[in-house]
């Protein structure tokens, strides 16, 4: 790795004055790697986040079994089917907010093993594809997240552009497609389990929970 992209890695960025450390929020330039450690944090509190969601509507499913329960067991089909989908809606939602962190919990794996002499490139590569895609699931269900996802995406996309600058390297498109796509559908299938261990089936002879369809974070 070249003397240069090595500065570029570690040093530390001297005290500025504030007007300079505003435009620097805009456009940060200085060393890659508390950068990217910057990044990495941002991430870490959107999962808490995703956690906090996650516990919401865990609270919401179990009240809304409660009800079909109970209007099965008065022989009010209907209305116990009416709750089952709305059930079958909230469980939708809780399975985009489990998947999505997932993967970002993926990716702060990636990138708190990146170093001096990682493949900086190759791993911002996907952990950017992952964000959009994630970003992109969220927007209906937590779009509190979409404009911190888009920022920490943009921030990542920077680091990258100026780790390859620095070393050389080039970005194989295909090979980070690839590596995307395996980390979102690694990330909907433990999802789907986690769904599954969590929350009880109805009883035989009740209503089914109507199956929903493919999550936006599952495809890239």
């Amino acid at each position: 790795m070249s003397e240069r992209f090595a500065k570029k890695w570690e040093t530390r960025r001297n005290d500025q004055p504030f007007t300079d450390r505003i435009k620097d929020t805009v456009k940060p330039p200085g060393p890659l790697k508390p950068r990217l450690d910057f990044a990495v944090r941002r991430i870490e509190l959107q999962v808490q986040k995703l956690d906090q969601a996650t516990d919401r509507f865990t609270q919401r499913d179990k009240a809304i079994f409660a009800r079909i329960v109970d209007a099965y067991t008065k022989h009010d089909t209907s209305r116990a089917n009416v709750f089952a989908n709305e059930l079958a809606e909230v469980r939708k939602m809780e399975r985009l907010i489990i998947n999505a962190r997932l993967a970002l919990e993926q990716i702060v794996l990636r990138l708190r093993t990146v170093s001096e002499l990682g493949d900086v490139v190759s791993t911002l590569g996907p952990a950017v594809g992952v964000l959009r895609s994630v970003r992109a699931g969220l927007v209906s269900v937590f779009p509190e997240a979409e404009n911190e996802l888009g920022e920490i995406g943009n921030m990542l996309s920077g680091i990258m552009i100026e780790a390859g600058q620095g070393s050389g390297m080039t970005l194989n498109f295909d090979a980070v497609n690839e590596d995307a796509q395996k980390i979102l559908t690694e990330a909907a299938t433990v999802a789907e389990q986690k769904i599954k261990d969590k929350f009880p089936d109805l009883p035989a002879g009740m209503p089914a929970v109507p199956q929903t369809e493919k999550t936006a974070t599952e495809g890239y």
